[in-house]
């Protein structure tokens, strides 16, 4: 018997399901501009690093600065690893999500917002006192100072929230441009005043309390903030299992290189007193101004003050970027209020979180104007974000490992240690174990930063649990069909 096909009757309501649309960005940058653009990152922190890690850590700066390396290396080859099997936008915060669960996902994402409000809000206050060289009230007054740099943080959120592109030509251009500034100083300074013994009897005659180095070594790992960038970009690669991995591990070289020669000049011609105090905020500028040959000193100096001014606001605006891209990756997968992640119908910018974490920027510069150790607590505060998102990119791999095995990895960590017949990368264990000491000792000794990092890491998992009950969603898996996206 033949049966005819259904049809509805008029005024039948028929179910269409709605197809969900998935953002997705184009691939279409190569090594060298993830390279700069994490470069770019990494190498400005060394406009202000330096300064910070030397108000506690004095004469053992550049070994706190070398310890924080090799965790550097630890983590940045935790993140090849997890870039080339999960190449999406959010770095920790994926790893973590697809290692873990939604919440530690969320966690780790809203310790990486902290660390990049608080790298909007250092590198904005560095950038009045090396443009003191030509305007010294910029760097002899707090409340000037403080002021210019809150105007930075909002001009900045103003063309953010309008669309001002950078181009990935622009960050190579710049990347090219100040790592050949800081080759130029290491070389200049091992030239005309390196001096090994001097260089030891300043380390050795100021060297710090214990307790000291090892906030020295929490403080450096400021200097290393490029890592987030090059994962957050690893949408927008063309074969990104094989190139993001490559751009880390040159990323790795010429940062630890230029650090180490940098770090080590800096002794050569200043003090550690003189670091730590008239040029803590302007490090660079004061190996500039310390310089033996007059003549080098006056076309030295007014270049690293227009450098390094330039090159902090590109390093501000990269924090507004990056952390709108960070809004805008968990918001896609709902673990943030949307309206986080809400595009402006006319500019197509995430306008409401780039507002929100600029004004909260602005927030955290407000200490500037009446407190002296402003600086060394933003530092502190970074160190709570940034290591935190550290220990779960760590974590993450490591889980992966033992959930699972045979998820293709383009980029395999070597060193491997077998328990349970699953490999397990001693880097990733060693780098987890290590900054949870550091993270733990920061709370501890650090009132400021334990107090505004925890009410921070708090009132995100209130937020993020009023939301996901409001919608349904479960508090610790991921949605159906979300989990494998």
């Amino acid at each position: 018997m033949q049966t005819t096909p259904w049809q509805p009757k008029p005024g039948d309501r028929v179910f269409r399901p709605r197809r969900i649309k998935r953002f997705r960005l184009r691939r279409v940058l190569g090594i060298p501009a993830v390279f700069s653009a994490g470069y770019g990152n990494v190498g400005s922190s060394i406009y202000y690093a330096l300064g910070i890690v030397a108000l506690v850590a004095m004469g053992a700066t550049p070994v706190a600065l070398g310890i924080a390396g090799i965790l550097f290396i630890f983590t940045a080859l935790t993140y090849a690893e997890g870039t080339a099997a999960l190449p999406e936008a959010g770095g920790s915060a994926s790893f973590a999500r697809h290692g873990f669960n939604d919440l530690i996902g969320f966690i780790a994402g809203w310790a990486l917002m902290l660390s990049y409000i608080v790298t909007i809000s250092i590198s904005a206050f560095t950038i009045p006192p090396y443009l003191g060289f030509f305007w010294e009230p910029l760097k002899d007054s707090a409340a000037i100072g403080t002021l210019t740099s809150m105007g930075i943080v909002f001009f900045l959120m103003l063309l953010n929230v309008i669309g001002i592109k950078e181009t990935s030509l622009v960050n190579i251009s710049a990347a090219v441009l100040h790592l050949t500034t800081h080759i130029s100083l290491v070389v200049i300074g091992f030239v005309l005043v390196f001096n090994p013994k001097v260089l030891l009897s300043r380390i050795f005659d100021n060297w710090p309390a214990p307790q000291n180095l090892i906030i020295g070594i929490a403080l450096a790992a400021i200097a290393y903030t490029g890592i987030e960038t090059v994962s957050q970009m690893a949408e927008e690669t063309r074969k990104p299992e094989q190139k993001v991995p490559r751009a880390l591990v040159m990323m790795i070289v010429a940062v630890l290189v230029v650090f180490a020669g940098i770090s080590l000049v800096s002794l050569s011609v200043m003090t550690p007193q003189e670091l730590a105090s008239d040029w803590s905020r302007d490090p660079v500028a004061g190996i500039a101004a310390n310089l033996p040959l007059v003549l080098l000193r006056d076309v030295l100096k007014p270049l690293i003050a227009i450098l390094a001014g330039a090159i902090l606001l590109i390093a501000t605006n990269a924090g507004l970027i990056g952390i709108s891209r960070l809004a805008f990756s968990l918001g896609n997968h709902r673990l943030v209020p949307p309206v986080l992640s809400r595009i402006h119908p006319r500019f197509k910018t995430p306008y409401i979180s780039i507002i929100l974490f600029s004004v909260v920027a602005i927030l955290i510069l407000l200490p500037g104007f009446f407190e002296a150790n402003v600086f060394e607590n933003m530092g502190a505060l970074y160190a709570v974000g940034s290591l935190l998102a550290f220990m779960f990119a760590h974590a993450s791999i490591i889980s992966l490992r033992l959930r699972r095995p045979d998820l293709p990895r383009p980029f395999k960590l070597g060193g491997n240690i077998r328990v349970k017949e699953r490999e397990l990368p001693l880097t990733a264990i060693l780098g987890l174990c290590a900054l949870t000491v550091i993270w733990v000792i920061i709370l501890i000794t650090q009132p400021y930063s334990r107090w505004v990092g925890l009410a921070w890491m708090v009132v995100g998992v209130i937020i993020y649990y009023f939301y996901r009950k409001r919608e349904k969603l479960p508090f610790l898996e991921a949605p159906e069909g979300q989990a494998s996206q």
